[in-house]
């Protein structure tokens, strides 16, 4: 596996650091039944803050932005800094998700688009429960199968890089064993896929192998980049990412 220090370089500097979009979580959003008008909000691997913003613009609570690597964060400072006003503050925090710096019960939302596979999704739910208010909400996207019968090429991929990723009908039976009531999901559009995540990130691809020419991991981590990015347009039916929409039972 290419260095982290190599990979967190290459998404510096992209909008987003996985699939996404502003409409899908803006949809998340609006499945969440009584935040209250100021939400205490939980948003974990922001990265450099593309939904963060969508966040803040659509409540007057406060988003409390946490990611690991300290220039994403900076991003998202130079964009709260530079950027269009919006309804709530933003404050960002570096910490691990494994082991977040805050009280039990401190939030009424948690947040989380395409990181928790960093921890795995039952692990994340079950560490992260503690954090919210019974009835609180707890919203993340997930890699996920949507059909049972993938390509063994694709399966084989996957088996390597995230090998815990399985079904949506699993996820959900997770989220009820680990405390949750689902209140619904929905998958990612193709274009939170190859519009707002890959088309940059191939823009980016192009100047990182130049900026690293001759250096074996780099060029690795290039060629695997672009390997994910052709399964994804052959299989996208296979898989994509799932919106899950979930409350903290009593």
């Amino acid at each position: 596996m290419p260095d982290m220090k190599l990979i967190f370089e290459l998404y510096e500097g992209t909008l987003r650091q996985g699939p996404g979009n502003a409409a899908s979580t803006r949809r998340a959003f609006t499945m969440l039944p009584g935040l209250g008008k100021r939400p205490r909000i939980l948003d974990v691997g922001c990265g450099s803050g593309a939904q963060t913003h969508d966040l803040a613009q659509l409540t007057r609570g406060s988003v409390v932005a946490v990611d690991i690597h300290l220039p994403f964060l900076r991003a998202l400072k130079s964009s709260i800094a530079a950027g269009p006003s919006h309804f709530g503050q933003i404050f960002p925090v570096a910490a691990s998700m494994m082991s977040l710096p805050f009280k039990d019960g401190a939030f009424d939302l948690i947040w989380s688009e395409g990181a928790m596979y960093i921890m795995g999704f039952a692990a994340g739910l079950r560490s992260w429960r503690r954090l919210l208010l019974p009835g609180a909400g707890l919203v993340v996207s997930e890699a996920t199968w949507l059909r049972d019968d993938p390509p063994a090429e694709l399966r084989d991929f996957w088996a390597a890089v995230y090998p815990a990723m399985t079904t949506t009908a699993a996820n959900l039976a997770t989220a009820q064993a680990e405390g949750y009531e689902p209140l619904g999901h929905f998958v990612l559009p193709e274009s939170a896929w190859l519009e707002e995540y890959y088309a940059p990130l191939e823009e980016r691809l192009s100047r990182f192998r130049d900026e690293h020419a001759g250096n074996a991991e780099a060029e690795a981590l290039v060629h695997e980049t672009e390997r994910e990015i052709s399964f994804y347009r052959r299989f996208f039916a296979w898989y994509g990412y799932v919106f899950y929409i979930l409350r903290k039972t009593a």
